[in-house]
């Protein structure tokens, strides 16, 4: 980790679950100069106001978790601004981040940028092996764009202007921040709201969708934030070590997976409703595993620290402090 924690570190999406993350990392770990602008401040897709931030701001190192997310209904509905809006965003802010001399970026993408069909556990080389999951394949295009975006920034100007930009491609995350809407969220905010209700109403069952054996990976924010940072501060050879110029990018998961049912009922220990679980195998359980290897980052030194149980009572905490949401 470098010594000067006053360097100036610019975080995009710090109001995100993963760029707030990244912000407490930083910030416990003693680095006192970190720029943030709000949406209403800066708008991203405006390649004018992004010029003019890097131009005044100058940061030297740069955290891009900034992107338009949302569910399976948000990515079929709107298919163009997720696109066009993560495309502008990624551009702007790497190019920019060069011409003003930027040398670290860290890039986060999406485990959605996978085939569809990938084999299980994903690894980093199953990029461009197969066709995209169509409900998203908007998103994960552009997410892709922009791994490929910060490859070849550095393959043109690594040797030349010491660029040196990494990507980071998190598996399931949950936890501080997260999004707990009834109706497009993921599914660990979905079965924390879910339990949290029918524990209020003393509801005797609550009943899940599909069989429950369908298996899932999932990683607490703060673990992925602290994989950033890590990942983010390699020497490079020992981040090329694990990487290629044409596949550098590093996923980052838990290591371990776990059934929809032995999810549902971690979540209900979490939430202390004592009713019962059921499964409605009439609905459809979706993709039978979705799984990412983590062994390169494992192998460079990173590992989780923060176990399902303890991230989702960390979790339910902190939804009940946003109760009104």
């Amino acid at each position: 980790m470098p010594t000067d924690l006053n360097q100036k570190i610019y975080v995009a999406g710090h109001r995100g679950m993963v760029g707030s993350a990244i912000v407490r990392d930083l910030q416990a770990k003693g680095y006192t100069n970190i720029v943030t602008r709000t949406h209403a401040q800066l708008e991203l897709t405006s390649q004018q106001a992004v010029s003019a931030f890097f131009e005044t701001e100058k940061p030297d190192q740069v955290y891009l978790a900034a992107a338009r997310v949302g569910g399976i209904y948000a990515n079929n509905t709107f298919p163009a601004e997720f696109i066009y809006d993560n495309l502008m965003v990624q551009g702007n802010v790497i190019h920019q981040a060069f011409l003003n001399g930027v040398k670290k970026l860290l890039f986060l993408g999406s485990s959605c940028i996978y085939p569809k069909l990938a084999p299980q556990p994903m690894s980093e080389d199953a990029l461009l092996t197969g066709k995209l999951e169509p409900t998203n394949e908007p998103y994960a295009v552009a997410k892709i764009a922009g791994i490929k975006m910060c490859e070849s920034y550095n393959r043109q100007y690594g040797a030349s202007h010491g660029v040196d930009y990494r990507s980071v491609m998190p598996t399931n995350l949950y936890g501080p921040g997260d999004n707990y809407h009834p109706e497009n969220s993921h599914v660990i905010p979905a079965l924390i709201r879910r339990f949290h209700e029918a524990k209020l109403s003393n509801a005797p069952e609550v009943v899940i969708w599909g069989t429950g054996t369908p298996r899932r990976e999932f990683l607490y924010v703060d673990d992925m934030a602290a994989a950033s940072v890590f990942v983010m501060h390699l020497d490079k050879q020992t981040y090329d070590s694990q990487t290629e110029p044409m596949q550098s990018h590093l996923n980052v998961g838990y290591g371990s997976d776990v059934t929809i049912a032995e999810l549902a009922y971690a979540v209900a220990k979490a939430t202390g409703y004592q009713g019962t679980i059921s499964f409605d195998s009439t609905k459809p359980d979706g993709s039978p595993r979705k799984w990412m290897s983590s062994d390169r980052l494992n192998k460079l030194g990173w590992l989780p620290k923060i176990n399902l149980d303890l991230g989702l009572q960390n979790a339910y905490q902190e939804f009940m402090s946003r109760i009104d949401i």
